[in-house]
């Protein structure tokens, strides 16, 4: 079953949180405007030029992935303004602490293919879960899902296979396509889920790319997917607020000299409380 609320209902936060609980995913619509919407495309295609000159067409393909965008915030400050959205906060802060990180931030531009031949076998569309531990029912991770275009059956919209989240056993193919749900939703939803969740990408075949972004945020103590903070430098990094500088992994640092470890308490790399 599909929970599907809207950002506006006031009881949106908690019954998304119980449906995440109980089924493993829920729909939030409404979050994002079309304006934000409008300049998200725009920046992907921007971004996706630039990480193709940087990285090379053979060192993309040869990574098996499809229309992935990975470190979009090096190259583009619109996408850290996803770590201030308010219904993204207040899931991260209820669900992980208000000290958990970003472990990814992740941009799909999923191509269409005909109906024929139909999109390569690639992780993405298979069946995984984004964090493998299960840790005797302990959330350590969490993922909130941007439909940038609508989600549709046709355009490759994400399946998700509900109530299969923080589970010890693999399920079979056949249970997962079985049971698998198509999680539709208009351009500007957030689908929210347990990391555990099995679920997959779709095959596109609506004629045009569908864009979506995925963020998922761990407890602080886990290792992020790319440094960011070492990416991004700490001068770039400073520039934002607190918030964003502890979801960007600011305060999780490791030192790497007596002189850093030695530091006053307020300058600390790690500091107090990230639980």
């Amino acid at each position: 079953m599909t929970i599907t609320l809207h950002c506006k209902d006031d009881a949106w936060k908690r019954l998304a949180l119980d449906a995440v609980k109980d089924q493993g995913f829920c729909i939030i619509q409404g979050v994002l405007t079309e304006q934000f919407l409008d300049a998200t495309r725009e920046a992907m295609y921007r971004v996706q030029k630039v990480i193709e000159q940087e990285v090379g067409q053979e060192r993309l393909k040869r990574a098996g992935e499809l229309g992935v965008l990975r470190l979009m915030l090096k190259f583009d400050p619109h996408f850290l303004r996803f770590l201030e959205i308010p219904e993204v906060l207040a899931i991260v802060e209820a669900t992980l602490s208000e000290t958990a990180i970003l472990h990814l931030q992740n941009g799909f531009i999923l191509p269409s293919f005909h109906a024929e031949a139909g999109a390569p076998r690639v992780f993405q569309n298979s069946y995984h879960r984004d964090f493998p531990r299960v840790l005797n029912g302990y959330l350590a991770s969490i993922n909130m899902l941007f439909a940038i275009d609508e989600f549709r059956s046709d355009s490759g919209s994400t399946w998700v296979v509900p109530g299969t989240h923080q589970q010890l056993s693999v399920p079979d193919q056949q249970f997962l396509e079985a049971r698998a749900i198509s999680a539709n939703c208009a351009a500007g939803s957030m689908i929210v889920f347990d990391s555990t969740l099995w679920h997959a990408a779709g095959q596109n075949l609506s004629g045009k790319d569908r864009l979506a972004i995925n963020l998922q945020f761990t407890r602080s103590y886990i290792k992020q997917q790319i440094d960011y903070v070492r990416a991004l430098g700490d001068q770039r990094v400073l520039a934002e607020s607190p918030k964003t500088q502890q979801l960007l992994g600011y305060f999780t640092r490791v030192v790497t000299s007596l002189d850093e470890y030695y530091r006053p308490e307020a300058e600390r790399l790690y500091r107090k409380g990230q639980g």
